[in-house]
């Protein structure tokens, strides 16, 4: 069976998915079959792997980081949250139901099985696996039945490494705090604290880890500086999501001068925001997420998300205004591209007659000449095709994946894509089928990804260039990336840095079950 090493965080949003995937892009260099693990997920980003199952994109990306295909076994557990009160439960990849918050806390414990077969799957398997906690272990109103931190690493038999974010301050009192909070038994599990995110002189953090080592003898792996590194993120906490919207002048990704602002409406439940990465690194592009009718202003192009509830995302936008600006802005000829969620929004109407989101029908947008009728069923596929970014335009490849519970009828216009859907096996069937639609200057696609192709890159900015009046090559030579080449790049570059900066002969020791407290 495989060696285990667990990351768990004073906090959420501590750096933990981070600072596993560097791990796993280390131990891989070093030679080593990893894997990544979190045994419960809240998220609505989300991935659909090649044999159609969903899971968690943090695990996706510590998987890439890896060098492994993703598999649902990685993330038994995904938490898709439907409202303030619940979320759809997915249990090794498969809908099992939407759940109020107390009943599913009281069923947790009946999962422990699906997590351990899962978990088990993975450990006969690999070298190393490296597991991701959630939250903080100090939650101790939720210890008794905790399945994803202290809980987990007692079932597994895990050290832990325990994560603090300096960034936000008070980082000693984080540690001190949450290890103090902890039982004996679950504070003998920390062999090591990691501060995350640091900016300045380690020299002056000196005096404070000497006298935290006094008052709790855990000893420090090391001091990882904040990371300049661009990888998926998890969820909305995302600092992509908290940007404000352009004030001044327009700049890319690079702070290069832009020629084109794209706009993304930030739904309350937005999902799959990873979809746009692609285009928010595109020289001459400056991307931005907006919540305000306000801030549409002087948008090139305006893209609704996916959404983990259409019809009350939908309300939102009309009761704050957004969908005025935006029905305005798309008749004066202003591009508007909906995907998955938002694609049926753009359309006349949603029914949803078995009360899979909020039940009766509504008003879509009006925006192109769609109807979508919610199904109990969810649709999830890998995907493959060609698609035109414009009517006229030429076809270009794509690939992606669909999820979504509704099935959507074009009533005119044409298709925004061909697609051939996975035949659950990795490889694709030879069928193809429309996808989306286009009418006048307003597009929609269920396809998730669809952006990441070199070629639908091209295609949206010369799309933009064209529709500025400008030539996209005199904004920067290099028009696209290799989407995989690029990643590869920042796994390297994280693993560097955490290398550097983290006591990697403790962290073998402990990987060991040796004794690092000194």
């Amino acid at each position: 069976m495989a060696k285990v090493i667990m990351i768990q965080g004073t906090m959420s949003n501590a750096g933990k998915s981070f600072l596993a995937a560097g791990l796993c892009r280390i131990f891989k260099q070093d030679g080593l079959r990893t894997a990544p693990f979190k045994s419960q997920n809240m998220a609505l980003n989300s991935y659909i792997t090649k044999d159609g199952l969903e899971m968690g994109r943090a695990q996706v990306m510590q998987a890439e980081a890896a060098g492994i295909e993703p598999e649902a076994a990685m993330n038994p557990i995904l938490l898709k949250p439907t409202s303030n009160m619940g979320s759809q439960l997915i249990v090794n990849g498969e809908v099992r139901g939407n759940y109020p918050a107390a009943e599913y806390f009281k069923m947790k414990k009946s999962l422990i099985p699906d997590i351990m077969d899962a978990y088990n799957t993975l450990a006969s398997r690999y070298d190393v696996i490296v597991v991701e906690g959630a939250g903080s272990p100090a939650e101790i109103n939720l210890r008794e039945n905790d399945i994803v931190n202290m809980g987990l690493a007692e079932m597994l038999d895990a050290p832990v490494l325990l994560a603090g974010d300096i960034d936000r301050g008070g980082v000693f009192a984080q540690l001190y705090g949450t290890a103090a909070l902890l039982t004996e038994e679950e504070r003998r599990r920390i062999r090591a604290f990691v501060i995350n995110k640091f900016r300045g002189d380690k020299e002056i953090l000196k005096p404070g880890l000497a006298m935290l080592y006094e008052r709790i003898r855990i000893p420090f792996a090391g001091v990882i500086p904040y990371m300049d590194v661009d990888v998926d993120d998890e969820d909305s906490l995302s600092e992509r999501l908290t940007g404000k919207c352009c004030s001044g002048p327009l700049l890319d990704r690079s702070g290069h001068e832009a020629f084109a602002k794209v706009t993304v409406v930030k739904l309350p439940r937005i999902s799959n925001f990873t979809d746009f990465n692609s285009l928010e690194r595109l020289p001459g592009i400056a991307l931005s997420y907006v919540s305000r009718p306000e801030e549409l202003t002087g948008s090139d192009l305006i893209i609704i998300p996916g959404t983990k509830n259409t019809m009350g995302d939908l309300k939102w936008i009309r009761q704050n205004g957004l969908e005025a600006v935006i029905t305005r802005m798309a008749g004066k000829g202003t591009p508007v591209i909906g995907v998955c969620g938002g694609f049926q929004m753009l359309g006349t109407s949603l029914d949803d007659p078995h009360g899979v989101e909020e039940g009766g029908t509504m008003r879509g947008m009006e925006l192109l000449p769609i109807r979508t009728i919610f199904a109990e069923k969810k649709t999830r596929t890998r995907v493959t095709g060609t698609a035109r970014f414009s009517e006229d335009g030429e076809p270009v490849k794509i690939s992606g994946y669909e999820i979504h519970m509704g099935e959507t009828i074009r009533d005119g216009g044409r298709n925004f894509s061909e697609i051939c859907c996975s035949d659950g096996t990795g490889g694709h069937t030879a069928d193809t089928k429309e996808d989306g639609c286009i009418y006048k200057n307003v597009f929609g696609t269920y396809v998730h990804g669809v952006f990441d192709t070199e070629e639908m890159q091209t295609a949206v900015r010369n799309f933009l260039a064209k529709q500025k009046g400008v030539r996209p090559e005199e904004y920067e030579s290099g028009v696209t990336f290799s989407m995989a080449k690029y990643k590869e790049e920042q796994y390297d570059k994280m693993a560097k840095i955490i290398r550097e900066n983290l006591d990697m002969d403790m962290i073998y020791r402990i990987l060991e079950r040796e004794d690092v407290r000194g």
